[in-house]
């Protein structure tokens, strides 16, 4: 059964640095095209970061204007993961970090449980 498993949250001062890790589990990584959510209370869940499978087709890579020039994702074809790496944290990156993987060709779409972020002085 396909499983994303989501690591690396944690509670940290403004300006430092987490990095999330999302194992995927049981899919054809290569053809997915994987992404980083997060939602806070009261809000939806809003996409922060992705990157398009490129096994077929170009690498895209997408990150939503509050986050771009502070995180960057990566992919590892090989170790069927995908990592957000997240810089210069803010008090409003709080929340819970979900990863996601697409693949539309199949209409296949799988979450992760969520791996809580709270940036707090």
């Amino acid at each position: 059964q396909a499983q994303l498993e989501e690591s690396g949250g944690g509670l940290v001062q403004p300006g430092e640095s987490l990095r999330l890790s999302c194992l995927a589990r049981d899919i054809a990584f290569l053809y997915y095209n994987m992404a980083w959510y997060r939602q806070t209370p009261g809000k939806q869940r809003e996409l922060v970061a992705s990157i398009t499978q490129d096994t077929t087709r170009d690498r895209v890579i997408y990150y939503s204007d509050s986050v771009k020039g502070r995180f960057t994702i990566s992919r590892d074809n090989t170790l069927d993961t995908v990592d957000l790496q997240m810089n210069s944290l803010k008090f409003e990156d709080t929340g819970v970090y979900y990863c996601n993987a697409d693949n539309p060709d199949v209409q296949r779409n799988y979450w992760g449980q969520g791996t809580q972020v709270t940036v707090s002085s």
